[in-house]
């Protein structure tokens, strides 16, 4: 299993858009979900995946991820065995010095939100921030996947 080390923001305007250099359809369901972990299915454009992940550390900074591909079939078949609701989702890539910002527009009851993120190799390893990036939201559980699928965006105002 790899440590996933990431920080996650607030998104401030779609000046983004164009400065990314790929984009990409997200679609997202939890088999499971409790005590900081996860089994997730997702398909993206053509590709289908299974992720587990560990309960977050460091104050959200870092989990333990395993991600393998999956046929699409078979993600299909998984996705009618998740939990009520899905995550929707465009994915933006946007490079940044020696970084690259996946920048997430959610759709559907997610609408309205955008959130990036960058991995890291460590977690005092330093980063380039784009002009667009706002607040540090690493940590704030809100802003998960996962807890965004139990209480939607739409529902927070």
């Amino acid at each position: 299993m790899a440590l996933e080390i990431e920080r996650k923001f607030l998104v401030l305007d779609d000046s983004f858009k164009h400065e990314a250099f790929s984009k990409s359809h997200i679609v997202q369901g939890y088999i499971c979900s409790g005590h900081g972990r996860t089994v997730r299915i997702r398909i993206r454009d053509e590709h289908a995946y299974i992720t587990i992940k560990g309960p977050s550390r460091q104050g959200g900074l870092a989990r333990y991820e395993f991600e393998q591909e999956i046929p699409m079939d078979d993600a299909r078949q998984l996705l009618t065995l998740c939990d009520p609701g899905t995550v929707e989702k465009t994915r933006w890539l946007v490079k940044a010095g020696r970084h690259t910002f996946e920048v997430d527009e959610f759709h559907g009851d997610n609408a309205g939100l955008v959130v990036a993120e960058v991995e890291l190799g460590s977690e005092d390893e330093s980063y380039e921030k784009p002009h667009f990036i706002g607040k540090e939201v690493t940590g704030d559980r809100r802003y998960y996947n996962n807890q965004l699928r139990q209480n939607p965006y739409s529902r927070w105002k």
